[in-house]
């Protein structure tokens, strides 16, 4: 496995942008924003090369004999029998499943991993990895890298990849960037949401809910992925 791993005990996003404390760290942000430079440009190096690839996103708390983590591991082989990179969070559940399908199917299987206090490094089926200090900088190199996204269920950090992803459609910040919702029982509360109040709101347009695919089905998200590249 090719791995670029820093191990830190400190949270550097929590120093960053946490304005209180010792008023020294003030003066060390010019140094900081040298390490984010750095951090960016080792990301940029090591993805360079990736080719068309599809990011996976869902919980980290699923079992491996979740119907979701099962469907995963299916999904993340056929991405990688179809010829593309599979890019993960790095971390275990449905992450785990997905990059041991595309490993398992001889594909790329690359994990892009954060320093958080309830993980512990990358899942063993990675064969590209880089651990960020900075939550900004792993998602930049997650969207730079992607041609598309496939959103598993997961929580917050699921949720927070997959709205930040619709801002940079709807915003037109990136093109031809499909993103697929699996698993139609799960999402469906939310889609509801947005149709009957936030768009009844008037806060987005009818062209915003059409931004995501829904299925139940791995044939189908393979073919949107590959569809739109």
């Amino acid at each position: 496995m090719t791995e670029i791993v820093r191990r830190h005990a400190e949270n550097h996003d929590q120093r960053l942008l946490d304005s209180r404390g010792p008023t020294d760290w003030v003066h060390t942000d010019p140094w900081r924003v040298m390490r984010i430079q750095a951090e960016f440009i080792d990301g940029f190096d090591a993805l360079a090369d990736l080719g068309p690839a599809v990011a996976i996103f869902g919980s980290s708390r699923a079992a491996a004999d979740h119907p979701m983590a099962v469907a995963a591991e299916r999904l993340g082989g056929d991405l990688a029998r179809a010829g593309l990179t599979v890019i993960t969070g790095g971390g275990p559940g449905i992450m785990a499943a997905a990059n041991k399908g595309a490993l398992e199917a001889g594909g790329t299987s690359v994990g892009l991993g954060i320093e958080v206090p309830h993980e512990q490094g990358l899942n063993p089926y990675v064969n590209l990895g880089i651990n960020f200090r900075y939550f900004f900088v792993r998602k930049v190199c997650f969207v730079k890298s992607s041609q598309g996204f496939i959103v598993f269920p997961g929580g917050l950090g699921t949720f927070d990849e997959l709205f930040e992803a619709l801002t940079l459609v709807q915003t037109k910040k990136v093109t031809r960037f499909p993103i697929v919702l699996f698993g139609s029982s799960y999402w469906q509360g939310l889609l509801d949401w947005a149709e009957h109040t936030v768009l009844a709101e008037g806060f987005i347009s009818e062209a915003d809910l059409s931004l995501v695919t829904v299925t139940d089905d791995v044939d189908e998200a393979v073919a949107t992925l590959r569809a739109a590249l």
